[in-house]
């Protein structure tokens, strides 16, 4: 079997920054075994796979090089832009991804980017302070926690960007990353991130979609506002625009196709 995989720089609008992912649109259902390896050969935080159904909706599945995923934002910027740009469906309509988290919609305006309707993933559960301040090696400002990750606030940029942080300890946490923010120096930004995933084969991820599904309520909370631009600060770095609209949250970013590539399995 021949499967076509294209590989884009997401939340982006220039090649080489980013979050990369792959996407691989099938026409059938590949099993699990296959779609993790084929993750694994890629080597990127996440490969997407999608297939249209019937009833015009596509199924989405996300995979890091170990395991699968129940949401994850930057592969599927790059799924929706390999749709709309290989002319896979047309512009002129939203499309709608069924996931693990339910129905995921995204439209592309104009001027080519895109914007994603996600559910808002707010962090209202405790989570043991001492377990990441130890693996941060900080005390930090707040802690918390939602159905997928943990979250913790420091004090300042500064002291996000200068994180060393003990990933076995990270690995080692009952959650699929750690989300760590700040308030942003630049006048520019609300709120900036790191995100740290060892345990999902991701020691650090780039640009995390699904981090700031997380995000958006903790910092509209904070800043009294629902609209955020946001950076997230990995050596890649990338930019999303936040917007928290009751339980949903609209992610807007660019994407960029890198590569494509035809892979027999």
């Amino acid at each position: 079997m021949e499967l076509t995989l294209y590989q884009v720089d997401a939340f982006t609008k220039r090649p080489f920054a980013g979050n990369p992912a792959a996407v691989c649109v099938v026409e059938e259902d590949l099993s699990d075994d296959l779609m993790q390896a084929i993750a694994n050969e890629m080597n990127l935080s996440e490969s997407a796979f999608v297939r249209r159904r019937d009833n015009g909706s596509w199924h989405l599945r996300w995979f890091t090089p170990v395991a699968e995923v129940d949401l994850c934002g930057h592969a599927t910027l790059a799924t929706s832009h390999v749709l709309f740009e290989k002319g896979f469906t047309s512009s002129e309509r939203p499309i709608h991804f069924e996931t693990l988290s339910g129905r995921l919609s995204v439209t592309r305006e104009s001027s080519g980017l895109l914007v994603m309707d996600f559910p808002a993933e707010p962090a209202t559960e405790h989570f043991p302070a001492e377990l990441v301040d130890n693996a941060l090696n900080l005390d930090c400002v707040r802690h918390a926690a939602n159905r997928m990750d943990a979250l913790a606030e420091v004090a300042d940029e500064k002291t996000l960007r200068g994180l060393r942080p003990d990933m076995s300890a990270i690995a080692a946490l009952d959650v699929r990353g750690l989300i760590v923010t700040a308030p942003a120096d630049d006048a520019d930004l609300d709120f900036v991130s790191r995100f740290f995933a060892p345990q999902c084969g991701v020691p650090e991820d780039p640009v995390t979609g699904s981090a700031h599904c997380c995000l958006a309520p903790w910092w509209s909370d904070r800043l009294g506002k629902t609209r955020m631009k946001a950076r997230q600060l990995s050596e890649r770095g990338g930019e999303v625009d936040v917007e928290l609209q009751g339980d949903r949250v609209l992610l807007r970013g660019h994407a960029v196709t890198i590569m494509t590539a035809v892979m027999s399995a």
